[in-house]
């Protein structure tokens, strides 16, 4: 899976000259929480997120009436107040390194640039219904999480019995123990077999640990 895949494409976008309260109201409008800044349509300049928009505002703003804060805000251009060092990605970059990216920067978008040219823009959001579709939230089933050596041929083993077994497989994902960092935890979602069958083929694997067991249904 690739940004291209989760981005939304085509974003929304403000440019440099419009006033911080057009900037605001276009967020609110549509209900977003960053609005990439351009000039000739696609050629990304900057960004605007709530926290930049709140820095436009006085230090002290209780001592202001409403008028005088929207007074004040209407004078500002979005140029002075937008973030100009922009972390961007592009579209054929896997989401696992996008998430990398977001999470050591510490930033809640990225906006997706191909040839220099804004193509899209992806969220800390998008990012958490990925994981979501990934683990097959929606998925009915029954989500079994079982820990194993970390040893080559172990998921092998593993999705063969329940297949042999008449279990399909719709999901899994698998990650390092932080328990036991020699181990490899593998979460799955299986339909077509029933709970204690399932049990009973894990439970013949050797050195293979069922640590949770639970039924999933669909969601209306």
């Amino acid at each position: 899976m690739f940004v291209r895949d989760c981005m939304t494409p085509d974003p929304i976008y403000g440019h440099p000259d419009m006033a911080v309260t057009e900037a605001q109201d276009l967020m609110l409008s549509k209900g977003i929480r960053h609005l990439p800044i351009v000039i000739d349509k696609t050629n990304l300049v900057g960004l605007v997120t709530r926290t930049s928009l709140r820095s436009a505002l006085p230090s002290d703003v209780s001592r202001f009436s409403r008028f005088e804060v929207s007074y004040t805000l209407s004078k500002i251009k979005v140029h002075s107040v937008m973030v100009k060092d922009v972390v961007t990605i592009e579209p054929g970059t896997p989401i696992e390194a996008a998430a990398h990216v977001m999470a050591t920067k510490k930033i809640g978008t990225l906006p997706v640039v191909q040839e220099d040219k804004l193509v899209g823009i992806i969220s800390d959001s998008d990012l958490f219904s990925t994981m979501t579709s990934l683990l097959g939230a929606n998925n009915p089933g029954i989500r079994v999480t079982v820990q194993q050596p970390d040893q080559s041929g172990v998921i092998a083993r593993l999705t063969s019995v329940i297949a042999e077994a008449g279990g399909y497989l719709s999901v899994c994902v698998g990650y390092y123990s932080k328990v036991n960092p020699e181990d490899w935890v593998s979460l799955c979602k299986v339909q077509n077999i029933e709970e204690n069958r399932l049990v009973e083929v894990i439970n013949g694997i050797e050195d293979t640990t069922i640590l949770d067991i639970r039924q999933f249904q669909e969601k209306e």
